[in-house]
């Protein structure tokens, strides 16, 4: 057995020890030995592994394998560009605090600065984003073995903790098994199958509590961010009679605390002043909501009270007088009083706002990205996965679909990039053994293309990728450039049309394709089914503008008046 052999054989067993057990692998040369440890701990059933070629989808495969999972996921690459290309799925990890493993392969010392092929300086490639773990580099002589395995325990413990890790290991050929003498020591494991060392597990419940009077009439946001501590949160709201403001992907979270989630308060919210029925005393804003402008406008209206991570806690206006870590029914002796009126009020108003949503899709012609997003959550089966891909899709889906308890929602909200999107929805379909949807736009379908290239010998997952394609970047038609007055720049620097053939390209990938034409097709082509497909719909986004308008000014009307 050589070097490499070794390191590589010690390192994919200790991960297998430490219940790592999805691992995503572009293949390479620096990294064959770690291939070809991860291919038999594959074909012994220790792990899962899933081959992709392109790296920058590989890594958001493993972010989505980590998020649905509930495990951290590990992605393997070689040196050079490969590694770099893992950049983006690594910041979205970080910042929506999931734990990913990155292994990298990378020459050893002597080449570093000589000139050799695919040789950059990989040590801290991810910066502040990934805790970094550096293997020196094996040799053939004893007193090894404890170190390597010592340090995949470090770095699994950190990754369980919601912390991307980098580990960097470098590699001397022969890169592949030879036959050379026995090695010098024993590369055993812990007996039993134990990890070389374990660790405690991360708190569940912080110990920054809330401190201080909170009033009777509060308006809770719950957005992106620990799925325990929107539960917890919202069990308060529901003894309380707080109206709860709830993000996609936080709503069944809500929910399960059994708070009163409004349908259409981020649509309340984004038709101006409150009246004073609606006014909050104070705004609870637990994780991180970062969809909505109106629940934007709302801070610095009312004090701030924020329930998030220390000390990167959420409040980019700076309005923040409290934060703390966590927030449940043990606070409820901080709440002054109930006020019978308040949550009545918000109920009311969002009763009328759904009213006015439904009529005035039900008059507009099908499809609009609103209809679109309401029917598809309203058709998904219950206990079903859906992503939700950034930009408009996502918000579609925050203005206008009744929140489910039974359908779980995800989303890339760290960075909110439109990058990796359907490899994430893929990862996560491949983790959870439920029907898998994502709601995606063309231009996040195209970015992300790759993610449909999966070899014959590959799992495949179950999923239905739901394309919204109004060819080109809809969500800035809502934005300040998509005013009147911007016409003749809008269309080339910011609605980017593409005009791709998605069906075509669906062919080459062979992954099936249907249009969606009418509600009815949708809902067909919305039955669970085994495999990949993709159901396209193509809303006029010329239209978009207006109706947005059209749509808040109703309910500012009905609701807010």
């Amino acid at each position: 057995m050589n070097p490499s052999t070794a390191q590589a054989s010690v390192i994919v067993d200790e991960l297998v020890r430490n219940r790592i057990r999805c691992v995503v692998l572009c293949p390479g040369s620096r990294n064959a030995p770690l291939a070809m440890a991860l291919h038999r701990a594959d074909e012994l059933g220790q792990l899962v592994l899933h081959v992709r070629t392109d790296e920058r989808s590989a890594g958001f495969l493993a972010l989505g394998l980590s998020a649905g999972g509930g495990r951290p996921a590990a992605v393997v690459c070689t040196s050079g560009t490969a590694a770099a290309n893992l950049h983006p799925a690594v910041l979205e990890a970080y910042h929506s605090g999931v734990g990913v493993l990155v292994l990298t392969a990378d020459r050893p010392a002597e080449l570093h600065g000589s000139g050799a092929n695919q040789t950059i300086d990989q040590r801290g490639l991810f910066g502040p984003a990934a805790i970094a773990v550096d293997f020196p580099v094996a040799e053939r002589r004893g007193a090894q073995n404890a170190v390597w395995r010592g340090l995949v325990c470090r770095a699994v413990a950190q990754a369980e903790h919601g912390r991307p890790v980098h580990i960097n290991i470098p590699f001397r050929e022969p890169l592949v098994p030879t036959f050379e003498p026995r090695w010098p020591e024993d590369l055993d494991g812990r007996p039993d199958g134990r990890p070389w060392t374990t660790s405690a597990a991360p708190r569940s419940v912080p110990g920054s509590r809330v401190d201080f009077p909170l009033p009777a009439r509060i308006l809770m946001v719950v957005g992106s961010g620990r799925l325990d501590r929107a539960t917890a949160a919202a069990s308060l709201a529901a003894r309380a009679g707080w109206p709860v403001v709830a993000e996609p992907g936080r709503s069944a979270a809500a929910l399960a605390g059994g708070a009163p989630v409004l349908r259409c308060g981020a649509l309340l919210l984004s038709c101006g002043t409150l009246p004073d029925a609606l006014g909050p005393d104070a705004v609870v804003v637990v994780g991180r909501p970062t969809l909505s402008r109106g629940v934007r406008g709302l801070m610095g209206t009312a004090p701030v009270y924020g329930v998030g991570d220390h000390p990167q806690w959420t409040d980019p206006q700076y309005v923040a007088e409290h934060v703390r870590g966590w927030l449940d029914l043990d606070d409820l002796s901080q709440v002054d009083g109930h006020d019978p009126d308040w949550l009545s009020a918000w109920r009311q108003a969002d009763t009328t706002a759904a009213t006015i949503t439904d009529k005035l899709l039900a008059e507009e012609d099908w499809p609009t990205g609103l209809q679109v997003a309401r029917d598809l959550v309203d058709a998904l089966p219950p206990g079903a996965t859906l992503f939700l891909g950034s930009s408009n899709p996502i918000r579609d889906v925050d203005l206008a679909a009744d929140p489910r308890p039974d359908v779980t929602v995800h989303a890339n909200r760290g960075v909110a990039g439109i990058d990796g999107n359907l490899s994430t929805a893929i990862g996560i379909a491949l983790a959870q053994d439920t029907p898998g949807y994502a709601l995606v736009g063309d231009l996040t379908f195209l970015h992300d293309l790759n993610a449909l290239a999966i070899g014959p010998l590959e799992q495949r997952p179950n999923v239905t990728i739901v394309v919204l394609n109004d060819d080109g970047g809809g969500i800035f038609a809502l934005l300040e450039q998509g005013a009147a007055e911007h016409t003749p720049s809008f269309e080339r620097v910011f609605g980017t049309p593409v005009s791709a053939d998605l069906s075509s390209l669906c062919a080459g990938y062979h992954v099936p394709h249907v249009f969606a034409k009418t509600p009815d097709d949708l809902r067909a082509a919305l039955s669970p089914g085994p495999g990949l497909r993709v159901v396209e719909v193509r809303p006029d986004r010329t239209r978009l503008r207006d109706l947005h308008a059209r749509l808040r000014a109703a309910v500012t009307e009905s609701a807010l008046r």
